[in-house]
Order: structure tokens, then C-alpha cells, then sequence
């Protein structure tokens, strides 16, 4: 009996210890799970919708590619604000939201455009991928600049800048591809170029006082650009150089945009844009097909 005493409390004690131990370690990794920094949130999050991008590129293309391609945008924005919802509650954040909506809706219906191939699935994705990653960490500095000063925000601009150009080149090359008639093809050119100015533009003010002068500004480049594509909707073009005309043109009247917010319009920038535009225009001309 003594020996039966004195192995019970023994056992009792082992359950004890082991519950105890088992009870910490599920709560270390309950806690590595919840407590992720923001960069770790990113990380799961665009490997969520790189899968996705990947998955889209096995449509064949119609209705079916489309409602994917805007279910997966739409995903990318739910995500990043619930990433953000801490910094940007005091904020007008909608512009913010703009960008990665339409940055994954173009690379998800670019690939049905292109030759189908394995090695360009992965390209693409893997593009699609690291430029999401860099979108999230701009969009993160926007939010937080908002709020206070931070020496990143010139740099998050430069990307921002770059990944609009980028993201207005492969949407607008899908919207050509589709042969829309030419009155759809300008008004989706219109919707897509004013989505995209409106935030490349407030993106250097961050402040919600200048939302009159950037959706004027928007609206007046959008009017251009879709003006533009009606006249190109006649012209010996392909959906490549119609886009690159028109990303070019785009690059150069949002650019002389972010330069007047800035205070920085001179002589020496100003004529850097316009080499850009005339740039544009060779190239329209050089390689339209003339039938020749």
C-alpha cells in the first residue's frame, strides 16, 4: 500500500508537468501565428495570390477567367486592408487600394494574351509575385506617411511610379486584345488611365485637401489618353505598340503632374518628359503596319 501511495502522486505529477508543457508550446506557436509583423502578413499573402495568378493562367479564357481574375483582386485588397486597418483609420485610404486591385487583375488575364507556355507560367508568376511584394511594402509607406514623416516615401513614390506604368501597359494590351468596339475601348482606356492617375497623383500629395486638383487633373489625362485611343482604333497598329503609345504618353502628362505638385516643373524636367512623348510617337509611327 505504501508503494501504491507513493507512485500515484508520481504519475499525477508527470501529467501535470507534460499538460503544462504541452499547454506552453501550443500557446508559443498560437502566438508566433497571430503576432506576425507586417512584412510576415506580406509574405503569406502574396504567396496566397501568387498561387492564385498561377492557377488563373490555366483558364482558357471567357467569363470564367474574367470572374476569377476579379475575385483574386478583389482578395488582394481585403487583404492588404486588413494588413493596414490599423494605420489607415484615421486616413483617406481608398486610393491605396486602387493599384494592387488592378495590378493583380492585369497579370491574371495578361497571361491568356501571350503564347502559351510552362516556363512563361512561372515567369510570370514569379514577376507577378516579387512586384506584388514591393507593391504591398509602397502601399504600407503611404499608409504610415499619412499619419507621420518617413524617409521612404520618395523611394515608395519612384516604385509606385514604375509599377503604375507597368500595370496601365498590360491592361491596356488585354483591353486592346479583346477587340472591344472602339467607343468600349475608349472608355475602358479612360476608366483604367483615371484609377491609375488619380493614385499615382495623390500618392505626392497624401493629403485629402488636394482631392479636387487631383481628380481634375485625372480626369483631364484620362480624357487625352481615351481621346487618343479613338484615333488609334483606326490606325495600323497591334495591341503591343497601341499600348506602349499610350503608356508613354501617360508617363509623360502624369509625370509633368507629379512634378507640379512637387514644385519641381523646370526647363530641364520639363523636356525630359517631352523626349518621353516624342519617343512614344516615333516609335507609333516606326512601327505601324503601313502594308508596305
Amino acid at each position: 500500500m505504501k508503494l501504491l501511495s507513493f507512485k500515484i502522486p508520481i504519475i499525477f505529477k508527470f501529467k501535470e508537468i507534460l499538460n503544462f508543457k504541452m499547454t506552453k508550446a501550443f500557446d508559443f506557436k498560437n502566438a508566433k501565428i497571430l503576432n506576425l509583423n507586417k512584412r510576415g502578413k506580406f509574405v503569406i499573402s502574396v504567396l496566397v495570390l501568387s498561387s492564385g495568378v498561377f492557377v488563373s493562367e490555366f483558364f482558357s479564357g471567357g467569363s470564367s477567367l474574367i470572374i476569377f481574375s476579379l475575385l483574386l483582386a478583389t482578395l488582394t485588397d481585403i487583404l492588404l486592408f486588413f494588413i493596414l486597418k490599423e494605420d489607415i483609420k484615421k486616413t483617406f485610404f481608398l486610393p491605396i487600394l486602387v493599384l494592387p486591385f488592378i495590378y493583380t487583375l492585369a497579370f491574371s488575364l495578361f497571361y491568356s494574351v501571350i503564347p502559351v507556355r510552362l516556363l512563361t507560367r512561372f515567369l510570370l508568376t514569379g514577376l507577378y509575385g516579387f512586384g506584388l511584394y514591393s507593391l504591398f511594402l509602397t502601399q504600407n509607406i503611404f499608409a504610415v506617411s499619412s499619419i507621420r514623416t518617413i524617409n521612404l516615401l520618395r523611394s515608395a513614390r519612384i516604385v509606385s511610379f514604375v509599377l503604375t506604368i507597368v500595370v496601365l501597359f498590360l491592361i491596356i494590351n488585354v483591353s486592346f486584345a479583346l477587340r472591344p468596339p472602339f467607343y468600349v475601348l475608349s472608355m475602358l482606356v479612360f476608366g483604367w488611365s483615371f484609377l491609375l492617375n488619380f493614385q499615382s497623383i495623390w500618392a505626392y500629395s497624401l493629403d485629402k485637401s488636394f482631392i479636387y486638383e487631383t481628380f481634375l487633373s485625372s480626369i483631364l489625362i484620362s480624357f487625352s489618353l481615351s481621346e487618343l485611343s479613338l484615333v488609334l482604333s483606326i490606325w495600323p497598329v497591334d495591341a503591343s505598340i497601341f499600348s506602349i503609345f499610350l503608356t508613354g504618353i501617360f508617363y509623360a502628362y502624369s509625370g509633368l503632374s507629379h512634378a507640379w505638385f512637387e514644385r519641381r516643373l523646370f526647363k530641364g524636367v520639363l523636356w525630359e518628359y517631352v523626349w518621353v512623348g516624342f519617343l512614344a510617337i516615333l516609335i507609333l509611327f516606326i512601327f505601324s503596319n503601313w502594308g508596305i
